[in-house]
């Protein structure tokens, strides 16, 4: 009885908005959807061709994105060094201003581990010029410890996909490449297909870009 108990709980669905919904994506996508413990949230995981990824969707994991949060991760190969960071201009001057505050105006010398990397990059990395980043110079910033390959990974069809994307203080994006993975972050309200469909496009391409530079 106990047992049979257990198992319930565990298959039972989470309290998402539109799980039925969600499911019937899943399915038609041939996707694995699937409940996690928190109160609220669910894993998705599926492949890109040979590449496996995951989406994850519920309670943020970073200070600056307000309310749930949608990640997608997907292991690459590329060095093991390479870090690039690609985020929305006015997130990015807001963590440089919260850095500014904290370590300079703190009189803090080191910045510890518990600063998430996103943050910690700022102030280590070269950024790229505006007329490096061309037509996303108005509405994003990026940063690598290597900017040539940064430059080639943006020169494709990723360009275009992140300027297509409305940007805004309630809408942060990241981007960013560390220990050879690749994991975009925002604020997602709401997870309909639709939005889901959507960030798994930009997904994708920032995965097929970094597989051809």
């Amino acid at each position: 009885m106990l047992e049979s108990i257990k198992r319930w709980l565990a298959d039972a669905p989470p309290q998402v908005p539109g799980w039925g919904d969600l499911s019937a994506w899943a399915r038609s996508k041939q996707l694995t959807l699937r409940a996690v413990r928190e109160p609220e949230g669910f894993v998705v995981e599926g492949r890109a061709g040979s590449i496996a990824w995951r989406l994850e969707w519920g309670p943020s994991q970073r200070s600056y994105i307000p309310g749930a949060e949608l990640r997608i991760r997907a292991e690459l190969s590329v060095p093991r060094e390479l870090q690039a960071l690609v985020l929305n201009r006015e997130l990015m001057d807001s963590m440089e201003k919260a850095v500014f505050d904290q370590y300079v105006e703190g009189v803090q010398t080191r910045i510890d581990t518990t600063t998430p990397p996103e943050m910690r990059w700022l102030v280590m990395f070269p950024k790229l010029s505006g007329t490096e980043l061309k037509t996303l110079r108005d509405g994003y910033g990026a940063l690598s410890s290597y900017k040539p390959w940064l430059q080639q990974w943006l020169a494709g069809g990723l360009t275009p996909a992140l300027a297509a994307l409305p940007t805004s203080t309630e809408r942060p994006l990241v981007m960013m490449i560390a220990r050879r993975r690749l994991c975009v972050r925002t604020a997602l309200a709401q997870p309909d297909p639709a939005a889901l469909d959507a960030w798994l496009r930009l997904f994708e391409c920032a995965l097929q870009e970094a597989q051809r530079v």
